[in-house]
């Protein structure tokens, strides 16, 4: 029995899990100095970052589903809605839950395992194919990581998250004109996803040697994030280093 067609409304301010009727959204955990970001995964098919997702299936009169899509919420509010038909059967999810645990004990190839069976059956959902390009990127493996990560945006071009993860597998494989044309492209999509504003500011700031984009990435990001430490001091140390 296939799943019906799921809205996902998501906003880039929180750094959270959130469980809404048996969905679990993941969230960008922010890690190093460096602004690297991995993602904690899901336990179906949608991914995002987001304070107060809302699930929920779309209503009956819904026109048929014409394939993945992303866009703004109807209802002006920030963030972004991901349209996907995850027609994904109870052997796969399970396989996707029991990746996710993997993944959150840091047992990446085993988890890959997992996610290469949800891929093949599951082939036209993105959260899967972002997850494991993570789990890819996490034992060096980039190649296989851009692949997939190249499939979700060829599902969904302009996925946040997708996109994010692009920008940061580019800048480690050394491409970072091609980082910030991914980044830019996402920003100009759906400038609240905060964690594209600071994943730029540092390809800008230690790769580009570009101080005043750095800076105001930094500070779009600050202002809807402020409670991040390390970039209220990397804020400082620009505006010192550029006499302001």
């Amino acid at each position: 029995m296939t799943s019906p067609l799921i809205e996902v409304q998501v906003d880039g301010r929180e750094n959270k899990m959130d469980t809404r009727n048996g969905f679990l959204l993941k969230r960008p955990r922010f890690h190093n100095m460096c602004g690297t970001l991995s993602l904690a995964v899901v336990t179906l098919a949608l991914a995002g970052c987001a304070a107060g997702a809302k699930i929920q299936p779309a209503p009956a009169e819904t026109a048929a589903f014409k394939g993945p899509s992303v866009e703004r919420p109807s209802d002006g509010q920030q963030g972004f809605v991901i349209h996907e038909d995850p027609s994904m059967n109870a052997e796969s999810r399970e396989e996707f839950e029991h990746a996710v645990s993997l993944l959150n004990d840091g047992k990446n190839e085993k988890a890959i395992e997992l996610l290469a069976k949800v891929t093949e059956q599951a082939s036209g959902v993105t959260a899967p194919h972002i997850d494991i390009a993570v789990a890819y990127m996490r034992i060096g493996k980039l190649e296989p990581a851009e692949q997939h990560l190249k499939t979700a945006l060829g599902l969904v071009p302009d996925h946040p998250v997708a996109s994010n993860e692009y920008g940061l597998l580019l800048r480690r494989s050394g491409r970072f004109k091609e980082a910030r044309e991914v980044y830019e492209k996402a920003i100009a999509s759906f400038p609240e996803y905060l964690p594209v504003h600071r994943n730029l500011g540092v390809l800008c700031d230690l790769y580009l040697n570009d101080p005043a984009c750095a800076l105001k990435q930094f500070e779009i990001y600050s202002e809807g994030m402020p409670a991040d430490a390390h970039v209220k001091i990397w804020i400082a140390e620009l505006r010192m280093r550029s006499g302001h």
